[in-house]
């Protein structure tokens, strides 16, 4: 499994509408064992998203997906910027 974690810098103001923007775009994307969007409670433009794929190739594909291609392009006028981007080789737990 491939597993990764990634902070999203969100302009002032628009946290709520990119996190609805990415949760509507995430039906359907084959090998996704899990999406989570989190608020990130210590910074108010801030969000977390952390996702469990079955491989690295299929998070990849994902990208092209229409729905997410979507998403990315509704969401990307409010996105400020990037912060920390760990990948991790998931083992099983609840919910995988």
């Amino acid at each position: 499994m491939y597993g990764l974690i990634g902070k999203m810098k969100i302009a002032p103001g628009q946290r709520d509408a990119v996190i609805a923007i990415l949760l509507e775009g995430t039906d359907g994307m084959p090998g996704c064992r899990s999406y989570v969007v989190a608020r990130d409670p210590t910074d108010s433009d801030a969000i977390w998203i952390t996702e469990v794929w079955d491989s690295a190739e299929l998070h990849r594909a994902s990208l092209a997906l229409p729905g997410v291609q979507d998403a990315i392009a509704r969401a990307r006028p409010h996105i400020t910027g990037f912060g920390e981007r760990f990948e991790t080789e998931p083992v099983g737990g609840f919910g995988v």
